[in-house]
């Protein structure tokens, strides 16, 4: 059975109409801020919804960025997979601002799926990865709703997630539980993330894309696949059954 190694690096939202959303929805709670009942001073009064409402304007940058973990509003800006035993492969460009790009790289992942499958025993493949349930493979089950284009038939998208697919962090920590892949390295005496590159990590992709080090994004992303697979293979001991052999 082929194992399909996944890991995808998003960022923040890109279309203006979903921008403009954001900013209609900060609106609308700043709107609705009121001060305590206790509050009977009106100069007070409108110090404390003052207040309230500059905190709120203080706190788009941040609301915006977080539109990276949700697939309603974020984009993919790197695909990255290893087959087997087959060097990580990232699927990304530097036109990530383009009105298309991301439909493009669905419809790229989906061709280099088929292309494995047909060369393959033909049967359903299994992904693995970190955090891939509940975070990976379903932000692509939602992208590619959102882009309206058909996903490869045996990515375990949605329902399908919980029987193709294997969670490196759901078997180790338990549902609702995490771990990150960086301690599982360490656990495992495999280099983190921080060993890796000391300047890149989660939450500062969007930092690097916009900044043109997209390159660098997809080396990060292309370093978690292999470190996911070597998490993978130590816990289906995969790799204890190769070094007795």
């Amino acid at each position: 059975m082929t194992t399909i190694y996944l890991d995808i690096e998003t960022i923040p939202a890109q279309k203006p109409e979903l921008i403009e959303l954001l900013r209609d929805e900060a609106e609308t709670e700043k709107a609705a801020v009121a001060a305590p009942g206790n509050y009977k001073d009106p100069a007070k009064i409108q110090e404390y919804v003052a207040e309230k409402r500059a905190g709120i304007d203080a706190a788009f940058d941040e609301r915006y960025r977080r539109t990276a973990l949700d697939g309603a509003y974020g984009q993919i800006a790197v695909i990255g997979y290893a087959i087997d035993d087959l060097p990580p492969v990232t699927l990304y460009s530097d036109h990530w601002d383009k009105p298309h790009y991301e439909a493009g790289l669905l419809e790229n992942f989906n061709e280099d799926l088929r292309s494995v499958y047909e060369k393959s025993d033909k049967t359903r493949p299994i992904f693995a990865g970190h955090n891939i349930r509940d975070f990976d493979l379903r932000f692509l089950f939602q992208r590619y709703a959102v882009n309206g284009v058909s996903p490869w038939p045996f990515i375990p998208l949605g329902h399908d997630a919980r029987y193709g697919s294997y969670d490196t962090m759901l078997e180790w920590a338990g549902r609702g539980a995490f771990v990150s892949l960086d301690k599982l390295c360490r656990v495992f005496g495999l280099p983190g993330k921080s060993l890796v590159n000391g300047s890149l990590d989660g939450s500062k992709v969007w930092d690097f894309v916009k900044a043109g080090r997209i390159l660098e994004v997809a080396d990060y992303c292309k370093a978690d696949v292999e470190r996911a697979r070597e998490i993978h293979r130590r816990m289906t001991f995969t790799a204890c059954n190769q070094m007795a052999a």
